[in-house]
């Protein structure tokens, strides 16, 4: 009797002191050193504009109007699967069709037809990003290449100078990571952000 309860006591202690170290003190640790080192990204990286908080640079969203139109004076994000209306961080993922599913073929045909009528391009032109979903369904970035073919659409609804526009569009693009990984890309929501703040 007097082995068990000490084993049990011994055993409690144990849990005692590992929920202090690693359930607080680590946390503690980790999340101070988060906030003193990596502020904004602790913190979600969100992105303000204007004087107010317009998302997180790290997920992608839609520009559209309440009906789910496209809006003419925003750069447009790529396709997402994630939830109904896309970009949702509860419903992160991808459509997990492979590239020959009737559906996938059926929406990446519409989406190009769609995508360069609305850009005034031949559907030549038309980008694979503009056509599918990235495998989070949250990524908030697009190709140079789809953001070049949207221009000129951009420039015109807000009646800017091609120049000025592509001068924005080159200020927001990441180049490959360390040199050598990945692609150049453009942050859309950071790239419209820039938009309002220069021309209403």
């Amino acid at each position: 009797m007097n082995t068990t309860l000490r084993n049990l006591w011994v055993g409690l202690k144990a849990i005692l002191v590992l929920t202090l170290v690693v359930g607080v003190l680590h946390t503690f640790v980790m999340t101070g050193l988060g906030q003193l080192v990596f502020h904004d990204k602790a913190n979600g990286s969100m992105l303000e504009s204007g004087g107010r908080v317009v998302g997180s640079s790290l997920i992608g969203q839609n520009f559209t109007d309440d009906r789910g139109r496209p809006l003419p004076q925003y750069f447009q994000s790529r396709p997402s699967a994630a939830g109904d209306d896309g970009y949702d961080g509860g419903a992160s993922g991808a459509s997990n069709m492979g590239p020959e599913h009737p559906e996938l073929v059926r929406a990446v045909r519409e989406r190009r037809a769609r995508v360069a009528s609305f850009n005034g391009v031949a559907e030549s032109k038309v980008p694979a990003d503009a056509l599918t979903a990235s495998s989070s369904g949250l990524d908030p970035h697009i190709s140079v290449a789809y953001a070049d073919i949207q221009i000129d659409r951009v420039a015109h609804a807000r009646h800017m100078d091609s120049d000025d526009v592509r001068t924005l569009v080159n200020d927001h693009t990441s180049e490959r990571q360390f040199g050598f990984l990945g692609e150049p890309r453009v942050n859309v929501l950071e790239l419209n952000a820039a938009l309002d703040l220069r021309k209403g």
